[in-house]
């Protein structure tokens, strides 16, 4: 059937104008953080097989606009861009010195919505992986990250990151003996806090200690007490495990004099199947729904041949491009780097971390050594 061509199809849309500069600025300033901390920009291809993204993102991946090729195969628009980065990690970049950091902007593609606000068929991501390295380092690295980029952007005291570790739902799924679609429908429960429906759905194991837990983990955010209320319902290893490794970030977040901006979250679970330590979600203020998430997932690149430790997050160019008009920013000022300076891994995070935060304030280049 044939389309009026004076309309566009539902999901898309155009910018133009003081929005498109807007938006190319915000852009141009966060390309400009990336490659303050060292990220090198990687350029993904557009069409990819679709076999990448199920292997990636789990149930996630049937988002994708999938189409079948020439030679029958099935391929797709990108939903994703972690995926193609992590190939290329152990593929094009199989003998490059570890850390490996990359960097992006670039527009994905997805149908299905799962709920109106987030019904776009295209959006643009930007974000940071760092792969090869396994510490809370690492994870703190791509925090920082995240906080300058929102800081640069004016929205300083507007915004909060929830923590979370795929570990605690993970050790809890498992000592319930979950399948994979049951996983699925209780990620599903715990991030729209249905108490009714999640009852509903653990009622067949009221009998376990850990289903219990279940029921009250939606309702557990706050700041460092939630760790204390948490210890107090979870007993399986896999999940106080994940309780140690936020309390060790929470730590330094402290340190850092971070805390108003970082809220710990452990109901908010992610969605995708990749993530096996840190997860975190962006909120800004005036954005109906997140405007960025990330977090650790060490096993991604197994598909490809060789396990690698890696950490990343995506920001939602077009979220952040819509709260900022609102707001009536102006086009920002991206700056360069004006000098590098090599970070020594010291036995303090924090003080690690400081430093190159504070160098990065005056605009200088930094590159965190994490071998140690």
């Amino acid at each position: 059937m044939s389309e009026p061509l004076s309309k566009i199809p539902s999901g898309m849309r155009y910018y133009f104008g003081q929005e498109a500069c807007l938006r190319r600025s915000i852009e141009a300033t966060a390309m400009s953080t990336f490659q303050g901390w060292s990220y090198e920009e990687i350029s993904t291809p557009t069409v990819d097989y679709y076999s990448l993204f199920e292997h990636g993102m789990g149930a996630e991946a049937h988002r994708a606009f999938r189409f079948t090729d020439t030679d029958g195969r099935l391929l797709a628009l990108r939903p994703d861009v972690t995926s193609a980065t992590a190939r290329a990690a152990v593929t094009l970049f199989a003998e490059r010195e570890r850390p490996l950091r990359f960097c992006y902007a670039a527009p994905v593609f997805r149908q299905k919505p799962q709920s109106h606000a987030e019904w776009k068929r295209e959006s643009t991501q930007i974000g940071c992986e760092l792969i090869g390295t396994n510490s809370n380092v690492a994870d703190l690295e791509v925090l920082a990250i995240v906080t300058e980029l929102l800081g640069r952007l004016d929205l300083e005291s507007h915004y909060s990151i929830t923590l979370n570790d795929a570990g605690i739902f993970n050790g809890i799924a498992g000592a319930l003996a979950l399948d994979a679609a049951a996983r699925d429908r209780m990620r599903q429960l715990i991030n729209v806090r249905n108490a009714t429906d999640l009852e509903a759905f653990l009622a067949p194991y009221d009998s376990t200690d850990e289903a219990s837990v279940f029921a009250q983990i939606g309702r557990l955010s706050g700041k460092r007490e939630t760790l204390s209320w948490a210890r107090q319902l979870i007993r399986n290893e896999q999940s106080r495990a994940a309780l140690d490794r936020i309390e060790a970030l929470w730590d330094v977040i402290e340190s850092l004099g971070l805390k108003s901006a970082f809220e710990i979250d452990l109901g908010d679970v992610s969605r995708l199947d990749y993530y096996t330590g840190l997860t975190f979600k962006v909120y800004v203020e005036g954005a109906g729904t997140r405007v960025g998430s990330g977090g650790r997932y060490d096993g991604l690149t197994e598909s490809f041949g060789k396990v690698e430790p890696a950490v990343g997050f995506v920001m939602d160019l077009d979220a952040l491009t819509d709260v900022l008009r609102f707001r009536g920013a102006d086009v920002f000022e991206t700056g360069e780097p004006v000098a590098e300076d090599c970070e020594r891994t010291t036995r303090d995070p924090a003080a690690l971390l400081r430093n190159a935060m504070d160098r990065r304030a005056e605009g200088k280049r930094v590159v965190l050594d994490l071998a140690g």
